[in-house]
């Protein structure tokens, strides 16, 4: 599940608002605000789906935890030449 820090940090990779983000994904302005304030395990399963996978589309990739810590960076896109 997506993390209040890794949804702070991909919004400021991709330099996105808290209004632009509310907007793309469905998601009221003031629940963007509290997600990343209080956290998302007080949101609803569906409401961080929405978001992360928003995030997701603009071309975030959300690396879990794995004793490094839980972060964030820009996905391979499927066109680049390897």
């Amino acid at each position: 599940m997506m993390t209040a820090d890794q949804m702070r940090a991909a919004r400021a990779l991709l330099g996105w608002s808290q209004a632009q983000l509310s907007e793309k994904s469905g998601v009221s302005l003031p629940t963007i605000k509290r997600m990343e304030t209080a956290g998302t395990g007080k949101s609803a399963g569906d409401t961080i789906q929405k978001v992360e996978s928003t995030l997701a589309a603009g071309g975030i990739q959300f690396i879990p935890e794995n004793g490094g810590g839980a972060g964030v960076r820009w996905a391979k896109r499927q066109d680049a030449p390897e």
